[in-house]
């Protein structure tokens, strides 16, 4: 079943502190008060998706059996061949060529959420027909709940360019929704928004380490 997310989501609201914040504003961390750097961690409290910026310290603290929240890794991991074939691609019923999949603990089941210009719409998927899309010496298996997705792009402005699918931290993920949602423009997106989509992935390039990935027919 597939619903646009109210701005009361837990997903949404994440994707807003990413883009209300004004770049002259200092960021400070959430649980503790101290000034943050730009490049900060941060930790998810799954029942919620309520993201919070963390210092390095309260990212260790609080990253514990006994807390409520769960700190968001920062690898970033490309796959050397998609992660779904044109005919699995296509049997998800995903209206653009761009989406996140994570698995959520607390519905036990995989969460799928597409970008656009009003924020993200969101598609759940049992975890049934998750196991049949993904082998199972995949490395999208070894996704960590709640704070790692498989980010599939299937969208290019140039034609030989190679599209690629990442294992990445659900930040980077709400971070593109945020990135889409404040530039796109029209039916097309315009120059600008396709400029920072791109700019964004070469960001994950720069930081991706490769992955094996067996193409499936």
């Amino acid at each position: 079943m597939e619903r646009p997310l109210s701005p009361e989501a837990g997903a949404v609201a994440a994707l807003r502190r990413f883009t209300s914040r004004p770049t002259a504003r200092v960021e400070r961390c959430d649980l503790c008060g101290v000034a943050l750097a730009e490049d900060h961690q941060h930790l998810i409290e799954p029942a919620n998706r309520r993201l919070v910026c963390a210092c390095d310290a309260c990212a260790i603290l609080f990253d514990s059996p006994t807390s409520k929240f769960v700190r968001v890794p920062r690898s970033v991991r490309r796959l050397t061949a998609p992660a779904f074939s044109d005919a699995q691609w296509d049997a998800l019923a995903i209206p653009i060529g761009m989406a996140f999949f994570f698995v959520n603990s607390t519905l036990g089941r995989v969460v799928a959420m597409y970008p656009g210009a009003a924020g993200a719409a969101e598609s759940l998927l049992p975890l049934q027909t998750w196991d049949e899309l993904v082998p199972a010496d995949s490395p999208v298996r070894t996704l960590r709940f709640d704070v790692e997705a498989l980010l599939v792009n299937r969208v290019t402005r140039t034609p030989s360019a190679a599209l690629r699918d990442y294992l990445v931290p659900i930040d980077l993920c709400y971070r593109l929704v945020g990135v889409i949602r404040s530039e796109w423009r029209g039916f097309s997106g315009g120059t600008e928004a396709w400029t920072a989509i791109e700019r964004f992935y070469a960001e994950l390039d720069a930081r991706a380490e490769d992955v094996g990935e067996a193409a499936r027919a």
